[in-house]
C-alpha cells in the first residue's frame, strides 16, 4: 500500500493547520503513522489520494448509516443548492424536518436546529440550567459531549487518546460546576446528588457510550438515573449524537425504553452535513428564546442544504424500518465471527456491541467504564489497527472509539474483516 500523496499532503498541511488536521483524532497520534487523506467515498468504501480502497468502519463517525454518497441524498442536495446554500431566514423545510423528527423520536414536543453536536449539547445544558435555576451538572468519565468548556472534564475520546487530563483555557469555576463519576456506577451518582442537594441542574449521558469504545449501560442503570432525576427535579439529558436514529428510528430512547427530558442530535440528522439539534418536553423547551429568556441563536441553524440531506435520510429510515434489522444482523455476524476466532487465538478480549455500534477491547475483564477501557491492552489495538489498514480496512484510529457499521456493507466485506483479524492473530507480531 503506497501512501506517497498522503505523506506529502500531511507535510504540507502541518504548515497551515495545527497538527496538520482539523480535528485531533484524525492525526493518528494514538496509533502512530500519518493520517490518510481521503479523496472520495462510495457505499461502504473510502478511497484515499493514493487510490487505496478501504472498507469503512468510521462512516464519518456515525451518520453514513446507509453508506457514502447515498444517491437520493446526493440528488436532493444538488437540487436544493440551486435555490441557494443559505438564507438566514425561516423555511418550510425546517418545519418539515422538525415534524419528521417528532414523528420518529419519543418525548420531543419542540426541537431547535443548530450546527453541530457540540452546539446541541452546550445549548441543552444551558437550557437545563436556565430552567432549573441551578448551575451544577453530572457527566460521566469517558463520555464526550463536544468541546464546550463545561464538557472537557474527564471527557474520553480524543482527550483520552491524547492523554489530556486538564484543558488549558477551561476556568476553575467551570470545572467546579462539572461533577463526574464512573459510567455504570449508580451509587456514585446518588452520592454526588446527596452532596450537592438542590444544586444539580442536569445529568447528561451517552445512553450507549461511543467515546471510550462502545460501552453499554448495565441492566437498570439508566432506569436508576431516570428515577434520581424524577425525585430530585434534575433534567435528564440523552446525548444521542451517536445513537440517535442509528440504534432505532427513535434512537436509544426507543431501543432501551428510557425517557429523557432533553435529547441532543448531531451529524446523522444532516446525513453527514454539519448540523445538530436539541429537543424535548414543551415545558422545558419553551424557555428557549424567543419564547423564553434562555438565549441561543445561530445564523446557519436550519441550513437548507443540511436540512434536505437529513430529511431525505431520515425519511428513508422511517419508511424502511427493516434497515435496522439488517444492520443488527450484519453487526451480529461480525461480532460472532470475531468472537469465534479470538477464542481460538487465546488472546484476552471483550467485544461490546449493540445494534450497529461495536468495539473490541483487548482486556481480561469486562469493559463497563472508562477505567476498564483504559486498562485494556491498547498498544495491541494500535498494532491491530495498522494491520487492518494494510488489509484495506479502515477502523477508528483509537482504542477509545466505537466502530460504526453502514448498511452498505456486504457480507463479503464482513468476511474480509474477520479474515484479516484472523491473520493478525495467527502470526507473531
Amino acid at each position: 500500500m503506497k501512501l506517497n500523496n498522503s505523506i506529502q499532503l500531511f507535510s504540507r498541511a502541518q504548515q497551515s493547520i495545527p497538527g496538520g488536521v482539523n480535528s485531533p483524532v484524525r492525526a493518528f497520534k494514538s496509533v502512530g503513522g500519518i493520517p490518510l487523506f481521503i479523496k472520495k467515498a462510495r457505499g461502504a468504501y473510502l478511497y484515499d489520494v493514493d487510490d487505496n480502497k478501504y472498507i469503512d468502519y468510521i462512516n464519518s463517525w456515525g451518520p453514513m448509516i446507509l453508506g457514502h454518497a447515498y444517491e437520493p441524498v446526493v440528488k436532493a442536495i444538488q437540487e436544493k443548492a440551486l435555490d441557494s446554500t443559505s438564507f438566514g431566514a425561516p423555511t418550510e423545510l425546517e418545519v418539515e424536518m422538525a415534524e419528521l423528527i417528532k414523528s420518529m423520536a419519543p418525548n420531543i414536543d419542540l426541537i431547535r436546529m443548530v450546527s453541530s453536536g457540540t452546539e446541541a449539547c452546550m445549548s441543552a445544558l444551558r437550557l437545563a440550567r436556565g430552567y432549573t435555576g441551578r448551575n451544577k451538572f453530572i457527566k460521566f468519565e469517558g463520555c464526550y459531549h463536544g468541546h464546550a468548556d463545561s464538557f472537557l472534564v474527564k471527557a474520553g475520546s480524543g482527550l483520552a487518546t491524547f492523554n489530556i487530563q486538564t484543558v488549558p483555557g477551561v476556568t476553575g469555576g467551570v470545572s467546579n460546576d462539572t461533577l463526574t463519576c464512573a459510567y455504570n456506577d449508580l451509587e456514585a451518582v446518588k452520592k454526588l446528588v446527596a452532596e450537592n442537594k438542590k444544586e444539580i441542574a442536569a445529568i447528561i449521558i451517552e445512553p450507549v457510550a461511543g467515546n471510550m469504545g462502545c460501552i453499554l449501560p448495565q441492566e437498570g442503570y439508566l432506569a436508576g438515573l431516570r428515577k434520581i432525576c424524577d425525585e430530585e427535579n434534575i433534567i435528564f439529558i440523552f446525548d444521542e449524537v451517536m445513537t440517535g436514529f442509528r440504534l432505532a428510528p427513535g434512537g436509544a430512547q426507543e431501543r432501551l425504553k428510557i425517557n429523557a427530558d432533553l435529547i441532543t442530535y448531531g451529524k446523522v440528522i444532516g446525513a453527514g452535513m454539519p448540523v445538530g439539534a436539541f429537543g424535548g418536553k414543551k415545558e422545558i423547551m419553551q424557555h428557549i428564546a424567543p419564547l423564553g429568556n434562555v438565549y441561543q441563536a445561530g445564523t446557519l441553524s436550519g441550513n437548507p442544504i443540511a436540512m434536505i440531506a437529513g430529511y431525505t435520510l431520515l425519511k428513508e429510515l422511517k419508511n424502511n424500518p427493516g434497515i435496522y434489522k439488517e444492520l443488527d444482523e450484519k453487526a451480529s455476524y461480525l461480532r460472532n465471527g470475531l468472537d469465534g476466532l479470538l477464542k481460538e487465538s487465546g488472546q484476552a478480549y471483550v467485544i461490546n456491541q449493540l445494534g450497529s455500534m461495536i468495539s473490541i477491547h483487548f482486556s481480561e475483564k469486562p469493559v463497563i467504564d472508562f477505567a476498564s477501557a483504559a486498562a485494556a491492552e491498547n498498544s495491541l489495538f494500535n498494532t491491530y489497527f495498522h494491520h487492518m489498514l494494510q488489509a484495506g480496512i479502515y477502523l477508528p484510529p483509537s482504542a477509545y472509539e466505537t466502530w460504526f457499521l453502514s448498511n452498505a456493507l456486504s457480507y463479503e466485506d464482513l468476511d474480509k474483516t474477520i479474515e484479516a483479524t484472523r491473520k493478525f492473530f495467527q502470526h507473531p507480531r
